[in-house]
């Protein structure tokens, strides 16, 4: 594996809760590198007091922002942490030099050449739109025909922000149960989900989670610098 121990990170999260999501993914993926965390839960908050589908103008500016700073510290790739506003990474890549990726673009890209029908497991309402969006547009890079299948499991995502992990994971894949029957492929809409990945050594289909592919592709954006 090649020395990155001379190569920066920078990690733009919209909540404090995917700092912790990320870690093992760095100590697995990323052991040698670098990383400056960029938290602003000012994001996630005023995302969520949002229709799902609105992303408030701010937010996409506060991105490029941000992504202007670690820029200007000499960071070597930008990531996006979030999936509710992916789309800030195309709104700011025409200001920033930078090589930036959203995390779930590689799971997506994954998903969608194993077939037609593909699950949407997400735990955050405001996420669904986002992601779908993200779904048909590797889709459509690939030159792909899909199909989206979208299940929302909101008490999830509130197991985990108090810290229940077993109860997150075990409402989960109840809903990866039954929709295993119905898809091709399933993606685990948010990087909190990414705690389910130990729990899937024995799934019946392809379940991508955006950590363990996200800082994948990381890793090799950094070795081709």
């Amino acid at each position: 594996m090649q020395d990155l121990s001379n190569r920066t990170v920078g990690i733009i999260h919209a909540a404090l809760i995917t700092c912790k999501a990320v870690q093992p993914f760095l100590d697995t993926i990323l052991p040698d590198v670098k990383v400056v965390h960029h938290v602003d839960d000012t994001i996630q908050n005023s995302n969520f007091a949002c229709q799902p589908g609105v992303i408030p103008k701010q937010n996409f500016y506060k991105f490029a922002t941000y992504a202007n700073y670690l820029e200007t510290a000499g960071v070597d790739v930008i990531l996006l942490a979030c999936s509710t506003f992916n789309r800030a990474v195309e709104v700011a890549r025409p200001m920033i030099n930078t090589p930036m990726l959203q995390i779930d673009r590689p799971m997506m890209d994954m998903a969608v050449l194993q077939g037609k029908r593909i699950g949407l497991l997400a735990t955050v309402p405001t996420t669904v739109p986002a992601s779908t969006q993200l779904l048909h547009l590797a889709a459509a890079d690939a030159g792909k025909e899909i199909d989206v299948t979208t299940v929302l499991c909101s008490e999830a995502f509130a197991a985990i922000k108090m810290g229940n992990t077993e109860k997150h994971n075990e409402l989960l894949l109840r809903e990866i149960e039954q929709l295993s029957n119905k898809v091709d492929a399933i993606v685990l809409a948010q990087l909190s989900m990414s705690a389910l990945e130990p729990e899937l050594t024995n799934a019946k289909i392809p379940i991508f989670n955006s950590g363990r592919t996200g800082f994948t592709r990381i890793r090799e954006i950094l070795e081709a610098l």
